[in-house]
């Protein structure tokens, strides 16, 4: 069972590399809103049909504090999150913005901790040594003339919501299914995301919806949204908040992989040295406690 997780969390760090490089190569085709809230219609188009009868027999049933996690989970993980992320990669490359994705599991530790979740010093020491890596690629090999626009913000802040989403998945106490739960978050995410469509449709000129953009944004609502939030709630069950979110420190490196491989942005000496210092720290907090201490 371990093992299974770990091989859907593998799978889902890939998709959701892919959705940034693909986010960066069609910015210039589609308004971050309108690519946001179609990734959502098609995802509800898909699974709607299928968790209609569950969701009229279980939302009845939820408490107060049912609905204010789901609203919560919409917010951090439905849609405005996704909106930063495509938009920020209007004015920052695909590799910088994936960087800060090694942000996130700092931002879970923090949220996770005050809720009782066990963290060890492993996971506590691995994360700076992560972090290393990320300034050190972000800096450009230049560590004491750090530098960063409005987009790399976005990307930070995209993290930090992402990070509250991972954390209240674990605050969940209704009977949902995973297919039901992606359904009532990207409803929510549509909700948050209204005034910002609405804002591009009167002020913003890329309306138009072209091939490059659909098959992106069909991407991004399959890949990255349908397949990968599904994973990403199994594996969070399985392997717990702070484990799983230590492993987004993997996405930087395949992010860079992808980025070369389909954007021509070839990696420098100081991205090796990064992603070597990235790996070290996820290998480091993902440790599972010594023989010595388990025997006892």
């Amino acid at each position: 069972m371990r093992f299974t997780a770990w091989v859907i969390l593998i799978a889902t760090l890939l998709l959701w590399s892919g959705n940034w490089i693909v986010a960066r190569a069609v910015r210039e085709e589609i308004a971050p809103g309108i690519a946001t809230m179609g990734r959502l219609l098609i995802v509800l188009a898909i699974l709607l049909p299928f968790a209609w009868r569950g969701l009229c027999e279980k939302l009845p049933t939820l408490s107060a504090h049912g609905w204010k996690t789901l609203a919560a989970l919409g917010f951090t993980g439905g849609g405005i999150h996704l909106g930063l992320q495509w938009l920020g990669l209007h004015y920052t490359t695909a590799t910088s913005g994936i960087l800060y994705l090694s942000m996130s599991p700092i931002f879970i530790l923090i949220m996770a901790a005050p809720l009782g979740e066990r963290i060890g010093l492993r996971q506590w020491a691995g994360v700076p040594i992560s972090f290393c890596g990320v300034y050190l690629i972000a800096t450009q090999g230049k560590p004491t003339t750090p530098s960063f626009n409005i987009g790399d913000m976005m990307a930070l802040a995209s993290m930090m919501m992402w990070a509250g989403y991972t954390v209240l998945l674990r605050m969940r106490r209704d009977a949902l299914s995973t297919i039901e739960l992606i359904v009532m978050v990207c409803a929510f995410g549509m909700v948050y995301m209204a005034p910002w469509v609405a804002w591009e449709m009167l002020f913003h000129p890329r309306m138009a919806l072209n091939m490059p953009g659909f098959f992106a944004v069909l991407y991004s609502a399959i890949g990255s949204l349908l397949l990968a939030y599904a994973g990403w709630s199994y594996v969070v069950r399985r392997l717990g908040a702070a484990r799983a979110g230590i492993t987004l420190h993997l996405m930087p490196a395949m992010g860079v992989a992808l980025s070369a491989l389909l954007l021509r942005e070839f990696p420098s000496w100081f991205h090796f040295a990064g992603i070597a210092l990235i790996l070290a720290g996820v290998g480091l907090s993902s440790l599972r406690a010594s023989s010595a201490a388990s025997s006892r």
